[in-house]
């Protein structure tokens, strides 16, 4: 994957909040410049954020894998991150993300064959009192997911799909 001029400004507007020598600071929203314009961050994708902010390929690999807000690989039009941690799965969390596996056909990480959903269980989303928790598309956090919820929201996804 080569940048184009466009990607390489919309970098050089990231780099330019830091002191020059502090440029690497940058990675994160470069990975996310590349996920908004390509769907997912892949391992040619690290390998260019790497070589324009001046760090190692496995240094921005390390990044993309920490975080769950990047995708490896394609995902749907729709990725429904559901929190399993420990005190979602004490309210239901699993049962959250089971429900919606199961109404959508898919294992965990999978995608319909459709390509509108897919469907990950997430490490802690910060809303515990509010579990079950969904977060749609890395950006809009859904609380108190019940079975009837979640239906209502796979209705409306795909409703908002056609």
């Amino acid at each position: 994957m080569t940048p184009s001029e466009a990607t390489r400004a919309r970098f050089d507007h990231e780099v330019a909040k830091y002191p020059p020598e502090h440029k690497a600071s940058a990675v994160m929203a470069c990975l996310a410049i590349v996920q908004q314009q390509e769907g997912h961050v892949s391992r040619e994708a690290e390998t260019a954020v790497a070589a324009y902010l001046g760090m190692p390929t496995i240094a921005v690999h390390e990044v993309t894998t920490f975080y769950n807000m990047y995708n490896q690989q394609p995902v749907g039009r729709f990725k429904l991150n559901v929190c399993t941690n420990l005190p979602c799965a004490l309210r239901d969390g699993q049962t959250a993300l089971d429900h919606v596996c199961s109404k959508l056909h898919v294992e965990p990480y999978g995608t319909t064959t459709d390509g509108l959903f897919t469907v990950q269980p997430s490490e802690c989303l910060g809303a515990c009192a509010d579990a079950p928790v969904l977060l749609v598309n890395d950006r809009q956090m859904l609380s108190f997911m019940s079975a009837e919820r979640l239906d209502e929201l796979l209705l409306t996804l795909a409703a908002h799909a056609q």
